[in-house]
């Protein structure tokens, strides 16, 4: 195995030197936008916003802007609906044979995302290209040649006549290589298949002793869990007892900000952290280099990105798209400016809102932080408060503290003629929450000055409740979200905030 992993790191260091250097993002963008339209011009979509004539116009992009931006909602009652019934040649050409299942952190009911055959062949692409930017990384040779441990959604898929639906992760294991599948996959599809949550990581625990773990991927939270009861079941101090060769966790979904400190508890020594950027619709980038955070766009693989910056001017006060909007390129966006991240895509997604919020941080890279999402936000009175705060918030918290915070969420609400927040926080250590309260307002305070504005005016409260981690896990179970494909949401509003305060009064009663 060790000399399989040579000939890996090899033959990927020929393929990097046949990377075209001279090839610019916008070059990119501006070939696949084109590419999209003439692979969907005689489509029902295509002929509807007339593909033919975008393509013979002299600014396409202008031209494209026609189209409206869609949600989810909007895109599949008008579209989506027909290829999820069976239709052919609708907003990507062929049949669509799968259809990944999402609800997000926001939705009760499923979402059905097509995913047809050319993206696949995009997800393939983009994990290449993750895999041979881990030359720029320093990781031992061994890293390509042990067992990776993908900790997602069951990856049994359901079929539903001519079509398959499951989890994104279950789609992607279907089209695995064979070959990537025997050697380096872990748990292995007889226990990934299983589909309830729990009995995979029981299964994952007891079996992890006999694996030869490098690499883990997987949403921060669930993962720390997994490897927490690998350590207690198998009565070791830490992950590397089980697991010496662990060298690289790659993460996605949420921010790792707020775990960070906690997570490298359950580690006996240092290891590498990727972060990547995938969706139910694609996949959008990795890290690329060392020492920066900044996840890098790939522009050249099926997908077309624009980006709306997000402000009042653009989102109404639900995180909704205004339509009118002004887009941005790749190559026209600002450093530092928050943009809502629109996709057109070789699934059939045109202009529809991922609903991620993105900073860039290096333009001419393409390098972006995600640091919210357009409907998990708080501006009851304009004080702005973005998931980046709100993260940045648990972070200093949990380092002043020397706490472990595993899952937070945040409401507003009327208070006394004016507005409050409540901090919900997952805690299984005594706190004192007046000083929580005290020090995540003094952080707020001091990094966002709309919300030290508002904090001397008409936010007249914050509070803060600490509960056991637990009662999170027991809630997320109780709406069907338990599993690793599923995040805690960071702000709740409306029906989910009803929900949620319903289910902690219950526990009183």
């Amino acid at each position: 195995m060790a000399l399989l992993g040579q000939i890996i790191k090899r033959y990927l260091q020929i393929q990097e030197n046949f990377t075209f250097k001279n090839s610019t993002p916008r070059n990119y963008q501006h070939q696949e936008l084109k590419r999209l339209l003439r692979t969907a011009k005689n489509t029902s979509f295509g002929k509807y916003y007339q593909f033919n004539e975008m393509l013979q116009s002299k600014d396409v992009y202008e031209a494209f802007k026609k189209i409206p931006y869609h949600n989810y909602s909007s895109m599949y009652k008008d579209w989506w609906r027909m290829s999820h019934e069976g239709d052919v040649d609708v907003a990507w050409p062929g049949k669509v044979k799968y259809f990944a299942l999402s609800s997000g952190t926001s939705e009760s009911a499923s979402k059905h995302i097509p995913v047809t055959d050319d993206m696949i062949k995009s997800v393939k692409k983009t994990g290449f290209k993750q895999f041979v930017s881990l030359l720029h990384f320093d990781l031992p040779t061994t890293v390509f040649s042990k067992g990776v441990l993908m900790l997602g959604g069951t990856t049994a898929l359901f079929e539903k006549g001519d079509y398959y639906e499951g989890d994104m992760s279950g789609i992607s294991a279907k089209n695995m290589p064979r070959w990537l599948s025997f050697f380096f996959y872990k748990p292995g599809q007889g226990i990934s298949k299983r589909p309830r949550w729990e009995d995979r990581i029981k299964l994952i625990v007891r079996k992890a002793k006999t694996w030869d773990v490098s690499i883990v991927a997987g949403v921060p939270a669930w993962v720390q869990i997994v490897m927490e009861e690998v350590v207690r079941y198998h009565k070791v101090d830490h992950i590397h007892e089980i697991w010496p060769n662990l060298d690289l966790y790659i993460h996605g979904g949420v921010s790792f900000e707020p775990y960070r400190d906690s997570f490298k508890k359950v580690l006996g020594r240092p290891i590498t952290f990727i972060e990547t950027y995938m969706a139910s619709e694609g996949s959008f980038g990795f890290q690329s280099r060392p020492g920066v955070k900044g996840i890098s766009l790939v522009t050249n693989n099926s997908i077309f990105y624009e980006f709306v910056p997000f402000n009042e001017e653009n989102f109404d006060e639900e995180g909704e798209i205004k339509q009118g909007a002004e887009a941005y390129r790749v190559h026209e966006v600002i450093e530092g400016q928050d943009y809502a991240i629109v996709i057109s895509t070789c699934s059939g997604a045109w202009r529809y809102l991922v609903g991620d919020v993105l900073r860039f941080t290096n333009v001419a890279l393409t390098e972006i932080i995600i640091v919210g999402r357009t409907k998990q936000f708080l501006s009851l009175v304009g004080e702005h408060l973005s998931v980046d705060n709100m993260n940045k918030a648990i972070e200093i918290v949990q380092k002043k503290k020397d706490l472990v915070i595993r899952e937070f969420t945040v409401v507003g609400f009327p208070h006394e003629g004016l507005f409050a927040h409540r901090w919900y926080l997952a805690c299984d250590q005594e706190v004192d929450t007046t000083e929580l309260q005290v020090l995540i307002d003094e952080v707020l305070c001091e990094i966002n000055d709309d919300y030290a504005t508002e904090r001397t005016s008409a936010l007249t409260d914050v509070f803060v409740e600490v509960h056991s981690n637990q009662v999170f896990l027991d809630f997320m179970e109780k709406k069907g979200k338990i599993g690793a494909m599923n995040k805690f949401p960071r702000v709740m509003k409306g029906k989910q905030k009803e929900e949620w305060e319903e289910f902690l009064a219950s526990l009183q009663s």
